[in-house]
């Protein structure tokens, strides 16, 4: 079953709390604190690989969750980190989350964190200081990132095969390669994309079959919208038509003007004509069919071929390799010059957004917002009021309270950070 699109849910691992924890021994005064730290939860990493095609697996196990940290123990024990999830994914796939790429996944063993652990929180023993010798603070671990995210799979190929349904590309691809497209004589025998793998001389081409283009398949009309993404990493398209079209040019621009409303982009990638289904047929026909694809595709190459009968096939093959070939040279080219327009400038602006914090007054309080101490307010214990007189510290060093009470706030002012609420000085 070929699946292309799916969502998930995805929820990296918990950090583990951090504890309060005294030294209780036998012949020890006094013992200090020794609670250890929290372990970090783990990590959603996706993985692609070669040894998959489709995202079916998605559609029955839709929840991908990472492992929690452990918490501390005494005697300054830390807890385990928790393992992190790792995703196989077919090479071509898209993460998204709200419509943002992630990550796209186009080699063999890439790797892309897609949703981080959260950090795991200290114990008491970490904040003992020389004026601070019994603290009984520790901190809470941070949630991981939870979300959800569409995948999306666009096959790797180096031929895209395009053209109207029951043109021939399917037949086309059982002929050059291995593989095994359901093949009959009505429209839209193909409902989801085919890849083979053509043998030419001393090398081979990697090509995708997709289900037949209509008038109006960039918006969704017939099968064209679903599995047009396919050809996007397509090296070169070939476009098939058959040679027993009533007006084969016009075809061949109804085509051609459904790729460029789908992608520009697409519409400049290089391309091979083949008219198909020639056998049998009088060359004056076959050359006057030719010469009216000819004066609207201008230069394009054109081979009349028939699959059926293997003529022709060796010349196209030929010609797409060489494609493809010139095509990756001239992505490798365009990728250099730009590595070289992308040198980081460190400019006066550059500022770190972690510091940056803002305070607003809403009715019934304040709401403080900023990454850092929104961060601080995730792993406080608001049970414990040494953590909470701990986090007001933090709000006075950070100027922070300042800002506060030149606002308006008072002692039993309701401060609100992220999804804690407490008042600015302890009742």
């Amino acid at each position: 079953m070929f699946v292309d699109t799916a969502k998930v849910f995805i929820q990296a691992g918990k950090g583990g709390d951090g504890v309060v924890s005294f030294r209780h021994e036998i012949y020890v005064d006094k013992g200090g604190p020794d609670g250890g730290d929290g372990g970090n939860g783990g990590d959603v990493i996706f993985e692609a690989t070669e040894n998959l095609n489709t995202l079916v697996d998605f559609r029955f196990k839709p929840e991908l969750k990472a492992t929690n940290g452990q918490n501390g123990a005494k005697q300054k024990k830390h807890g385990k980190s928790g393992e992190d999830l790792i995703v196989k994914v077919p090479m071509g796939t898209v993460i998204k989350r709200d419509g943002r790429i992630l990550a796209d996944l186009t080699e063999h063993g890439e790797r892309a964190v897609v949703a981080y652990g959260g950090d795991g929180g200290f114990g008491n023993a970490h904040f003992k200081s020389s004026t601070r010798q019994a603290p009984k603070i520790a901190e809470l671990g941070e949630a991981g990132e939870t979300f959800e995210a569409e995948l999306e799979l666009k096959l790797l190929a180096d031929v895209g095969l395009v053209g109207f349904p029951n043109a021939g590309k399917s037949t086309f691809l059982c002929v050059v390669s291995n593989a095994k497209p359901e093949i009959a004589n009505y429209e839209f025998t193909t409902l989801t994309p085919n890849l083979g793998v053509a043998d030419i001389d001393d090398g081979t081409l990697l090509i995708a079959d997709i289900p037949g283009v209509i008038e109006g398949a960039s918006q969704g009309k017939g099968l064209g919208d679903a599995f047009l993404r396919h050809i996007e990493r397509t090296g070169v398209l070939l476009h098939l038509i058959d040679v027993y079209s009533d007006d084969i040019a016009a075809g061949y621009q109804t085509i051609r003007n459904e790729l460029a409303q789908y992608s520009p982009e697409l519409a400049e990638r290089p391309e091979v004509i083949a008219l198909t289904k020639c056998e049998g047929l009088d060359d004056d026909i076959v050359d006057m069919q030719r010469q009216a694809v000819r004066d609207v595709a201008g230069d394009t190459p054109i081979y009349p071929i028939s699959s059926q009968a293997h003529q022709g096939i060796t010349d196209v093959l030929r010609t797409l390799r060489t494609a493809v070939q010139q095509s990756t040279q001239a992505v490798d080219t365009t990728d250099s010059d730009e590595l070289d327009d992308t040198i980081p400038t460190i400019t006066i602006d550059d500022v770190d957004t972690e510091t940056e914090w803002d305070v607003e007054a809403v009715e019934g309080g304040y709401v403080v917002r900023g990454h850092k101490i929104e961060k601080f307010a995730r792993r406080t214990n608001f049970d414990q009021f040494q953590s909470v007189n701990r986090l007001r510290d933090i709000m006075k060093k950070m100027g922070i309270t300042h800002e506060l009470i030149r606002q308006g706030a008072a002692g039993d002012s309701l401060i609100g950070i992220g999804e804690s609420e407490f008042t600015l000085v302890e009742q």
